[in-house]
């Protein structure tokens, strides 16, 4: 390597690992559904083999399962475990049902107070009811979301009750509003949900987007074309990854294959190459209960008391484009390569869409590229068979 590619490379490495997100702090865990053990999970999660500060956990609703408006015992295994939580309260089941997400919050803060107060990472009002909402959710049968207007009037409703509950002592969390990647390009309003919030949460899956050659090969390419897109669609809106994943098991879709191999490169290339400790990132999923034939199951292990996960977590090795491993260095190099990858002892570098060099996401100064088709589809359904319960669950269009 001649000197000035040698001080090139370690440019690449130095930007590479300066945060992207502005916050203080540097969130890294997992998403996690209603009415599960969440002390036995939040364990789990931060004693993972290979591993190391899994320490936060993204919610979806407030509200404890086959309850009315009881707080979620999230609260008290996080306070014991010192987890951080991105609260979720659910949006699409009218203003009654969200009432009670307010009152649980209210509830959560008036019992727990500081303890509770110092964990929140930040406050999600909605989870991808923008999608659930537009012609496109419409037409593939999705469950009822809710529209812009709604979800800005929601975000006021939570503002008051953090202003207003225990002398504010809440009032300075961040409040934002998850959808997929798509919807923040969307002119449906938008504008409004982003004038609303602090953050922005984006969802994207390159597993779902079987008209945009998503094969495992692709994965770093198509997960920066969503997370650019968005990046440049939201202006200085904070994006925070909360939900992203490859699955191990299911059907095959387009040209994505589930299985063990694909999801342990997916999260080296996109977790260990280009999230974690640089952006707020919520992993879709440590445990996954796929409901129907064919499914495809995201979660890292089969049960919430065993620590070995289904397959290699740590970050030290890279499974390349002809299945092999090589070490990597976890800094991203290039757009479509996850590492320095030491393949004949060579920097590959390669064209992306942040171009050759660090491959570090980040706020784009060049051309955004977004996909030619839209026809990714991921919905993330709250199912609420009584007003006292809600359940994560993902459904295959």
């Amino acid at each position: 390597m001649t000197p000035s590619n040698f001080l090139t490379f370690a440019i690449a490495i130095t930007l590479s690992l300066l945060p992207i997100t502005a916050s203080a702090e540097i969130y890294k865990g997992f998403n996690y559904g209603a009415g599960i053990d969440f002390l036995a999970s939040f364990r789990t999660a931060k004693t993972l083999v290979g591993t190391s500060g899994f320490s936060s956990a993204r919610l979806y609703t407030m509200i404890e399962a086959n309850t009315t408006n009881t707080p979620t015992s999230a609260i008290s295994a996080a306070i014991a475990t010192n987890t951080s939580l991105l609260l979720g309260l659910y949006c699409s089941a009218g203003q009654l049902a969200f009432e009670n997400e307010t009152i649980a919050l209210t509830a959560a803060i008036v019992a727990y107070g500081q303890p509770f107060v110092g964990l929140i990472a930040g406050i999600s009002v909605g989870s991808e009811d923008l999608y659930r909402s537009s012609p496109v959710g419409i037409q593939n049968k999705s469950p009822p979301g809710d529209t812009a207007a709604n979800i800005v009037s929601y975000i006021d409703q939570t503002r008051a009750v953090l202003n207003s509950t225990r002398n504010g002592i809440a009032k300075d969390k961040k409040v934002g509003h998850v959808d997929t990647w798509q919807m923040w390009q969307s002119a449906e309003g938008i504008a409004n949900v982003l004038s609303a919030v602090d953050f922005v949460g984006v969802d994207a899956y390159p597993y779902w987007q079987k008209n945009d050659s998503n094969a495992i090969a692709n994965d770093v390419t198509l997960f920066e074309q969503a997370y650019q897109a968005t990046v440049a669609a939201v202006g200085d809106k904070e994006v925070w990854v909360t939900e992203t994943g490859w699955p191990v098991t299911g059907s095959t879709f387009g040209q994505a294959v589930p299985s063990k191999e694909n999801a342990q490169r997916y999260w080296v290339d996109v977790g260990c190459g280009r999230l974690f400790g640089k952006v707020n990132t919520w992993w879709y999923t440590l445990q996954d209960y796929p409901t129907a034939e064919g499914a495809p199951g995201f979660g890292v292990v089969n049960t919430i008391q065993n620590s070995t996960a289904l397959f290699d977590l740590s970050c030290m090795s890279n499974v390349t484009g002809d299945g092999s491993l090589t070490r990597s260095m976890g800094v991203g190099v290039g757009g479509t390569s996850t590492a320095c990858r030491e393949a004949s002892a060579t920097v590959v570098e390669s064209s992306g869409v942040t171009g050759t060099g660090t491959g570090v996401l980040g706020r784009s100064t060049g051309r955004t590229m977004i996909p030619t088709s839209t026809a990714y589809i991921t919905s993330t359904v709250v199912v609420v068979p009584t007003p006292a319960s809600a359940v994560r669950r993902r459904r295959r269009i």
